[in-house]
Protein backbone atom coordinates (compact mmCIF):
# COMPACT_ATOMS: atom_id res chain seq x y z
CA UNK A 1 0.00 0.00 0.00
CA UNK A 2 1.68 3.28 -1.25
CA UNK A 3 -1.23 5.74 -0.56
CA UNK A 4 -0.98 7.40 2.99
CA UNK A 5 -3.73 6.32 5.50
CA UNK A 6 -4.98 9.07 7.99
CA UNK A 7 -5.75 7.66 11.55
CA UNK A 8 -9.64 7.71 10.35
CA UNK A 9 -8.24 5.25 7.16
CA UNK A 10 -6.74 2.76 9.43
CA UNK A 11 -9.37 2.95 12.08
CA UNK A 12 -11.60 1.98 9.30
CA UNK A 13 -9.28 -0.77 8.32
CA UNK A 14 -8.96 -2.32 11.42
CA UNK A 15 -12.07 -2.07 13.09
CA UNK A 16 -13.01 -5.77 11.83
CA UNK A 17 -10.18 -6.86 13.92
CA UNK A 18 -10.76 -4.85 16.53
CA UNK A 19 -13.85 -6.41 16.81
CA UNK A 20 -12.40 -9.39 17.12
CA UNK A 21 -10.23 -8.78 19.84
CA UNK A 22 -12.48 -7.25 21.77
CA UNK A 23 -14.94 -10.25 21.36
CA UNK A 24 -11.85 -11.93 22.40
CA UNK A 25 -11.46 -10.07 25.59
CA UNK A 26 -14.56 -10.09 26.69
CA UNK A 27 -14.56 -13.80 26.62
CA UNK A 28 -11.34 -13.83 28.81
CA UNK A 29 -11.94 -11.01 30.96
CA UNK A 30 -13.16 -12.35 34.65
CA UNK A 31 -15.77 -10.02 36.57
CA UNK A 32 -14.47 -9.22 39.74
CA UNK A 33 -15.77 -6.73 42.15
CA UNK A 34 -13.26 -4.41 43.95
CA UNK A 35 -14.97 -4.64 47.61
CA UNK A 36 -13.78 -8.25 48.42
CA UNK A 37 -9.96 -7.30 48.17
CA UNK A 38 -10.31 -5.14 51.08
CA UNK A 39 -9.68 -5.97 54.92
CA UNK A 40 -13.11 -3.89 55.76
CA UNK A 41 -12.60 -5.69 59.71
CA UNK A 42 -9.29 -3.13 59.42
CA UNK A 43 -10.99 0.13 59.19
CA UNK A 44 -11.56 2.68 61.58
CA UNK A 45 -13.04 6.11 61.84
CA UNK A 46 -10.56 9.10 61.37
CA UNK A 47 -10.60 12.00 63.42
CA UNK A 48 -13.16 14.33 61.68
CA UNK A 49 -15.58 11.27 62.82
CA UNK A 50 -14.72 11.21 66.04
CA UNK A 51 -11.49 8.42 65.60
CA UNK A 52 -7.97 9.49 65.18
CA UNK A 53 -5.56 10.54 61.81
CA UNK A 54 -2.97 8.51 60.41
CA UNK A 55 0.36 8.17 61.80
CA UNK A 56 3.84 6.26 60.22
CA UNK A 57 3.66 3.74 62.92
CA UNK A 58 0.02 2.14 61.24
CA UNK A 59 1.50 0.99 58.63
CA UNK A 60 2.26 -2.21 58.26
CA UNK A 61 4.16 -1.74 54.51
CA UNK A 62 7.56 -1.24 54.30
CA UNK A 63 9.06 2.20 52.72
CA UNK A 64 9.39 0.80 49.18
CA UNK A 65 6.50 -0.71 49.24
CA UNK A 66 4.69 2.03 50.44
CA UNK A 67 6.32 3.84 47.32
CA UNK A 68 5.54 1.68 44.88
CA UNK A 69 1.78 1.30 46.14
CA UNK A 70 1.32 4.83 46.03
CA UNK A 71 3.11 5.72 42.48
CA UNK A 72 0.83 2.38 41.27
CA UNK A 73 -2.38 4.10 42.37
CA UNK A 74 -1.51 7.69 41.41
CA UNK A 75 -1.03 6.28 38.04
CA UNK A 76 -4.15 4.75 37.67
CA UNK A 77 -5.84 7.47 39.14
CA UNK A 78 -4.81 10.01 36.22
CA UNK A 79 -7.32 7.56 34.04
CA UNK A 80 -9.57 10.52 32.75
CA UNK A 81 -6.59 12.37 31.23
CA UNK A 82 -5.78 8.30 29.19
CA UNK A 83 -9.64 8.29 28.68
CA UNK A 84 -9.16 11.57 26.63
CA UNK A 85 -5.96 10.54 25.13
CA UNK A 86 -6.97 7.55 23.93
CA UNK A 87 -10.36 8.06 23.06
CA UNK A 88 -9.40 10.86 20.54
CA UNK A 89 -6.85 8.48 19.20
CA UNK A 90 -9.57 6.03 18.46
CA UNK A 91 -12.42 7.68 18.66
CA UNK A 92 -15.66 6.66 20.10
CA UNK A 93 -17.59 5.46 17.22
CA UNK A 94 -18.74 1.82 16.57
CA UNK A 95 -16.71 -0.74 18.02
CA UNK A 96 -13.45 1.20 19.23
CA UNK A 97 -15.81 3.59 21.05
CA UNK A 98 -16.66 0.17 23.24
CA UNK A 99 -13.47 -1.00 23.61
CA UNK A 100 -11.97 2.70 25.15
CA UNK A 101 -15.57 2.02 27.07
CA UNK A 102 -14.33 -0.99 28.35
CA UNK A 103 -11.07 -0.34 28.95
CA UNK A 104 -11.37 2.79 30.84
CA UNK A 105 -14.24 1.25 33.22
CA UNK A 106 -11.77 -1.74 33.92
CA UNK A 107 -8.97 0.50 34.63
CA UNK A 108 -10.83 2.47 37.10
CA UNK A 109 -11.37 -0.56 39.24
CA UNK A 110 -8.08 -0.77 39.84
CA UNK A 111 -7.74 2.39 41.53
CA UNK A 112 -11.08 2.26 43.50
CA UNK A 113 -9.59 -1.17 44.74
CA UNK A 114 -6.14 -0.17 45.88
CA UNK A 115 -7.00 3.44 47.45
CA UNK A 116 -9.70 1.40 49.60
CA UNK A 117 -7.49 -0.89 50.89
CA UNK A 118 -4.39 1.97 51.62
CA UNK A 119 -7.14 3.78 53.28
CA UNK A 120 -8.73 0.92 54.94
CA UNK A 121 -4.98 -0.44 56.04
CA UNK A 122 -4.29 2.68 56.80
CA UNK A 123 -0.99 1.57 54.72
CA UNK A 124 -0.63 5.22 53.33
CA UNK A 125 -0.91 8.98 54.94
CA UNK A 126 -4.52 9.34 53.01
CA UNK A 127 -4.26 13.14 53.14
CA UNK A 128 -0.74 13.37 51.09
CA UNK A 129 -2.42 10.88 49.43
CA UNK A 130 -5.20 12.96 48.11
CA UNK A 131 -2.83 15.82 47.68
CA UNK A 132 -0.91 14.09 45.46
CA UNK A 133 -4.07 13.06 43.26
CA UNK A 134 -5.12 16.37 43.06
CA UNK A 135 -1.98 17.68 41.73
CA UNK A 136 -1.14 14.76 39.13
CA UNK A 137 -4.95 15.15 37.75
CA UNK A 138 -4.47 19.10 37.41
CA UNK A 139 -1.08 18.25 35.47
CA UNK A 140 -2.26 15.59 33.85
CA UNK A 141 -0.32 13.56 31.48
CA UNK A 142 2.65 14.40 28.97
CA UNK A 143 1.68 15.10 25.42
CA UNK A 144 2.70 13.40 23.22
CA UNK A 145 4.39 13.80 19.76
CA UNK A 146 2.99 16.40 17.22
CA UNK A 147 1.62 14.52 14.56
CA UNK A 148 -0.96 11.58 13.80
CA UNK A 149 -1.34 9.39 16.81
CA UNK A 150 -3.31 6.75 15.85
CA UNK A 151 -0.06 4.16 15.75
CA UNK A 152 1.93 5.87 17.99
CA UNK A 153 -0.80 5.52 20.81
CA UNK A 154 -1.31 1.57 20.02
CA UNK A 155 2.44 1.23 20.13
CA UNK A 156 2.65 2.98 23.71
CA UNK A 157 0.00 1.39 25.73
CA UNK A 158 1.40 -2.00 24.51
CA UNK A 159 4.33 -1.15 26.36
CA UNK A 160 2.73 0.58 28.99
CA UNK A 161 0.19 -1.66 30.05
CA UNK A 162 2.82 -4.44 30.67
CA UNK A 163 5.13 -2.83 31.64
CA UNK A 164 2.42 -1.68 34.47
CA UNK A 165 1.49 -5.13 35.22
CA UNK A 166 5.11 -6.13 35.38
CA UNK A 167 5.27 -3.19 38.17
CA UNK A 168 1.94 -3.96 40.08
CA UNK A 169 2.94 -7.71 40.07
CA UNK A 170 6.04 -6.78 42.12
CA UNK A 171 4.58 -4.46 43.84
CA UNK A 172 2.55 -7.00 45.49
CA UNK A 173 6.03 -8.91 46.40
CA UNK A 174 7.14 -6.59 48.00
CA UNK A 175 4.52 -5.81 50.09
CA UNK A 176 4.80 -9.48 51.96
CA UNK A 177 0.83 -9.10 52.49
CA UNK A 178 -1.41 -11.92 51.46
CA UNK A 179 -4.18 -9.83 50.85
CA UNK A 180 -2.55 -6.51 48.59
CA UNK A 181 -0.80 -9.37 46.80
CA UNK A 182 -3.52 -11.31 45.41
CA UNK A 183 -5.17 -7.82 44.83
CA UNK A 184 -2.28 -6.63 42.81
CA UNK A 185 -2.14 -9.82 40.80
CA UNK A 186 -6.05 -9.45 39.98
CA UNK A 187 -5.46 -6.02 39.06
CA UNK A 188 -2.03 -7.32 36.80
CA UNK A 189 -4.17 -9.80 35.32
CA UNK A 190 -5.95 -6.87 33.73
CA UNK A 191 -3.35 -5.04 32.49
CA UNK A 192 -2.01 -8.11 30.77
CA UNK A 193 -5.57 -8.74 28.85
CA UNK A 194 -4.99 -4.79 27.62
CA UNK A 195 -1.69 -4.84 26.60
CA UNK A 196 -2.67 -8.70 24.35
CA UNK A 197 -5.69 -6.27 22.71
CA UNK A 198 -3.14 -3.19 21.82
CA UNK A 199 -0.69 -5.35 20.95
CA UNK A 200 -2.36 -7.14 18.32
CA UNK A 201 -3.93 -4.16 16.86
CA UNK A 202 -0.15 -2.94 16.66
CA UNK A 203 0.51 -6.28 14.93
CA UNK A 204 -2.45 -5.73 12.30
CA UNK A 205 -0.95 -2.02 11.58
CA UNK A 206 1.89 -3.26 10.63
CA UNK A 207 0.55 -5.89 8.29
CA UNK A 208 -1.43 -2.86 6.82
CA UNK A 209 1.53 -0.65 6.95
CA UNK A 210 4.51 -1.27 8.05
CA UNK A 211 7.09 1.30 7.19
CA UNK A 212 4.59 3.78 8.64
CA UNK A 213 3.75 1.95 12.15
CA UNK A 214 7.15 0.48 12.51
CA UNK A 215 8.63 4.50 12.65
CA UNK A 216 5.38 4.89 15.21
CA UNK A 217 6.67 1.88 17.26
CA UNK A 218 10.80 3.53 17.16
CA UNK A 219 9.44 6.69 17.84
CA UNK A 220 7.73 5.07 20.91
CA UNK A 221 9.97 2.48 22.54
CA UNK A 222 13.03 5.44 22.15
CA UNK A 223 11.10 8.22 24.08
CA UNK A 224 9.42 5.68 26.29
CA UNK A 225 8.53 7.09 29.68
CA UNK A 226 5.93 5.98 32.26
CA UNK A 227 2.48 7.53 32.18
CA UNK A 228 3.14 8.39 35.68
CA UNK A 229 5.71 11.01 35.08
CA UNK A 230 4.14 13.60 36.03
CA UNK A 231 2.96 13.02 39.58
CA UNK A 232 4.81 14.38 42.08
CA UNK A 233 8.34 12.97 43.13
CA UNK A 234 8.09 10.76 40.38
CA UNK A 235 12.03 10.56 39.10
CA UNK A 236 12.85 10.12 42.76
CA UNK A 237 10.46 7.65 43.50
CA UNK A 238 11.21 5.96 40.13
CA UNK A 239 15.04 5.60 41.31
CA UNK A 240 13.85 3.94 44.48
CA UNK A 241 11.67 1.10 42.50
CA UNK A 242 14.33 0.56 40.37
CA UNK A 243 16.62 0.11 43.09
CA UNK A 244 14.82 -2.87 44.82
CA UNK A 245 13.84 -4.97 41.65
CA UNK A 246 9.76 -3.22 41.51
CA UNK A 247 10.63 -2.21 37.65
CA UNK A 248 14.06 -1.22 36.23
CA UNK A 249 15.81 -1.16 32.95
CA UNK A 250 16.76 -4.77 32.54
CA UNK A 251 13.13 -5.31 33.13
CA UNK A 252 11.67 -3.08 30.99
CA UNK A 253 14.32 -4.36 27.95
CA UNK A 254 13.97 -8.23 28.59
CA UNK A 255 10.30 -8.27 29.94
CA UNK A 256 8.86 -5.96 28.66
CA UNK A 257 10.56 -4.49 25.18
CA UNK A 258 12.04 -7.28 23.60
CA UNK A 259 9.32 -9.87 24.03
CA UNK A 260 6.86 -7.50 22.73
CA UNK A 261 8.99 -6.70 19.84
CA UNK A 262 9.54 -10.57 19.08
CA UNK A 263 5.75 -10.86 18.66
CA UNK A 264 6.03 -8.32 16.17
CA UNK A 265 8.45 -10.23 14.66
CA UNK A 266 9.89 -6.84 13.94
CA UNK A 267 13.62 -8.17 13.31
CA UNK A 268 12.55 -10.47 10.89
CA UNK A 269 10.06 -8.52 8.84
CA UNK A 270 10.22 -8.26 4.82
CA UNK A 271 7.87 -6.22 3.64
CA UNK A 272 9.93 -2.71 4.99
CA UNK A 273 11.89 -0.39 2.64
CA UNK A 274 12.73 3.15 3.21
CA UNK A 275 12.13 4.45 6.05
CA UNK A 276 10.81 1.13 7.66
CA UNK A 277 13.77 -0.33 7.69
CA UNK A 278 15.83 2.99 8.51
CA UNK A 279 13.27 2.71 11.82
CA UNK A 280 14.35 -0.93 12.11
CA UNK A 281 18.14 -0.08 12.35
CA UNK A 282 17.72 3.02 15.00
CA UNK A 283 15.43 0.75 16.99
CA UNK A 284 18.26 -1.71 17.06
CA UNK A 285 20.97 0.36 17.87
CA UNK A 286 18.79 2.04 21.04
CA UNK A 287 18.22 -1.44 22.27
CA UNK A 288 21.83 -2.40 22.46
CA UNK A 289 22.58 1.44 24.13
CA UNK A 290 20.02 0.17 26.43
CA UNK A 291 21.30 -2.82 27.44
CA UNK A 292 24.41 -1.44 28.13
CA UNK A 293 22.61 1.15 30.48
CA UNK A 294 20.50 -1.80 31.89
CA UNK A 295 24.52 -3.52 33.04
CA UNK A 296 25.84 -0.50 34.16
CA UNK A 297 22.81 0.31 36.37
CA UNK A 298 22.71 -3.67 37.74
CA UNK A 299 26.70 -3.14 38.48
CA UNK A 300 26.23 -0.18 40.49
CA UNK A 301 23.00 -1.13 42.37
CA UNK A 302 25.12 -4.19 43.61
CA UNK A 303 28.11 -1.94 44.24
CA UNK A 304 25.77 -0.51 46.96
CA UNK A 305 24.03 -3.14 48.04
CA UNK A 306 27.44 -4.95 48.48
CA UNK A 307 28.44 -1.32 50.56
CA UNK A 308 25.81 -1.78 52.70
CA UNK A 309 26.23 -5.33 53.56
CA UNK A 310 29.42 -4.27 54.81
CA UNK A 311 28.56 -1.62 56.65
CA UNK A 312 26.18 -3.54 58.44
CA UNK A 313 27.95 -6.79 59.29
CA UNK A 314 30.54 -4.13 60.67
CA UNK A 315 28.05 -2.77 62.99
CA UNK A 316 26.91 -5.32 64.33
Amino acid sequence: MTTALTDTDILRELEPVAERLLNEHLRKAKAWNPHDYVPWDDGRNFAALGGIDWEPGQSKLTEVARTAMVTNLLTEDNLPSYHREISESFSLDGVWGTWVGRWTAEENRHAIVMRDYLVVTRAVDPVLLEQARMAHMTTGIAKPVKGPQFLRSVAYVTLQELATRISHRNTGTACAEPIAERMLQRIAADENLHMIFYRNISAAALDLMPNETLRAITDIVTRFQMPGLTQPNFRRNAVVLAKHGIYDLRQHLDVVVRPVLRAWNVFERTDLSGEGERARDELGAYLDELAVKATRFEEQRDRVAARQAERTAAAR
